[in-house]
This record gives C-alpha cells, sequence and structure tokens, in this order.
C-alpha cells in the first residue's frame, strides 16, 4: 500500500491523502460536515477561514459515489500531472488554485456548499480535452473517444447518486475545467509575448516548488 501511495505524483498524492483522511474524520464523527462546508458568511462573517479548503477535500460520506468521484478523479488527476504538468508541479498547483477561486465565485451563485468533486472535474476534463484522439474504456465495458469523458463521467454520477444535483456539481466543474484549458490551450497561443498569471504559475510559487 505504502508504494503504491508513493508512486503518485505530489499533487495529486497530497490531495487524496487529504480528502480520505476528511471523509474519515467526518466518519468517525472527529468533524462534523456543518464544519466543514464553504458559505460567504461563514467564511468571513464568522471568521472561519479554513472553509475555503476543506470545502475541496470532503466529497460526503464513504459510500459508491464517494469512491466514484476519489477513483476517477485520482487516476486522470495522475495522468495530467504525469504527462502534461511533468516537472511543472507549480503550474499544476496554479491551475488547480485559480479554478478554485473560480469555483469559490460560483458556489452562492449554484447554492454549493461543497467543491470537491466540481474541483476534481477540473483535471477530468482538462486530461480529455488534451488527449482528443485517446479512446477510454469505462470500466473496461464502455468504450467512448476521451472528449466525451467528463458528460460521461457526470451522467453515471447522476445515475449512482440518484440525485440531478450531483450533476449539477459536475458539469460546474467542467465548465471550470473547459476556462482552463480554453486559456492555456488556445488562448495562450494567440497572446504576444506568451506569458500572463492566467496560464502559468507565478515565479514565487515555482520557486517555493523547486520548478526553477
Amino acid at each position: 500500500m505504502e508504494g503504491w501511495i508513493t508512486q503518485i505524483p505530489p499533487i495529486t498524492r497530497a490531495w487524496l491523502v487529504l480528502s480520505v483522511a476528511t471523509s474519515l474524520a467526518v466518519q468517525c464523527q472527529v468533524v462534523a460536515p456543518l464544519q466543514l462546508y464553504f458559505s460567504f458568511k461563514s467564511a468571513f462573517t464568522n471568521v472561519q477561514p479554513w472553509r475555503m479548503l476543506t470545502t475541496f477535500f470532503y466529497f460526503g460520506p464513504l459510500s459508491l459515489d464517494f469512491i466514484f468521484h476519489l477513483f476517477f478523479f485520482m487516476r486522470y488527476s495522475r495522468m495530467l500531472e504525469e504527462s502534461s504538468f511533468a516537472n511543472r508541479r507549480a503550474d499544476y498547483v496554479w491551475l488547480l488554485l485559480l479554478s478554485s477561486l473560480m469555483l469559490l465565485a460560483l458556489s452562492p451563485l449554484f447554492n454549493l456548499p461543497f467543491l470537491s468533486s466540481s474541483l476534481a472535474f477540473v483535471p477530468i476534463y482538462m486530461w480529455s480535452r488534451r488527449h482528443p484522439s485517446t479512446p477510454v474504456a469505462l470500466f473496461g465495458v464502455f468504450a467512448i473517444s476521451a472528449p466525451y469523458l467528463p458528460l460521461a463521467l457526470v451522467a453515471l454520477s447522476w445515475v449512482i447518486s440518484g440525485t440531478w444535483k450531483a450533476a449539477v456539481d459536475d458539469l460546474i466543474g467542467c465548465a471550470v475545467g473547459h476556462v482552463g484549458w480554453f486559456l492555456r490551450d488556445v488562448w495562450a497561443r494567440e497572446m504576444v509575448g506568451g506569458y500572463t498569471l492566467l496560464t502559468e504559475a507565478p515565479d514565487v510559487l515555482k520557486r517555493l516548488l523547486g520548478d526553477v
């Protein structure tokens, strides 16, 4: 088990460990979900800033839906970190950070107290757009091309959870992932100068994570 964990690239590994630890803490009644969700009132008026982080690590109680989201997030986040962001940890963290800020801003508009599954769909969507010709076999049964993967997973999430609310969470994650992909793979290609804080991590973050 330890060897398997250490083979996962560092950003995905940290996200996975924190997510599992958070759900286990709730399951063991160490903390309650009401202490973890995000709202502007709780985070700022009640001065509970940790909610801006914990909302991204709680995937719900241990269940089939929990396993579904955690498995696919870990799989495609790992592949994205090992391919597009190989030796570029700061840029991957920057993508997730900017995506998190977008989701926090969207949270009150769509009444999303927990943003973990939405953020998990960002690397899934990014990977699918950067590997458009790659065939994907869902559970070894359904064969689709990579660009259709996010929508297929949204549909599966809807079926597993039994509620359209899960689909909304995941679709918003896809929308934020589309913005991230567009800025990096479309807009950045057309820019004069080729550098922007929206597509590349600042030098201070690169130094902090040892990328320069």
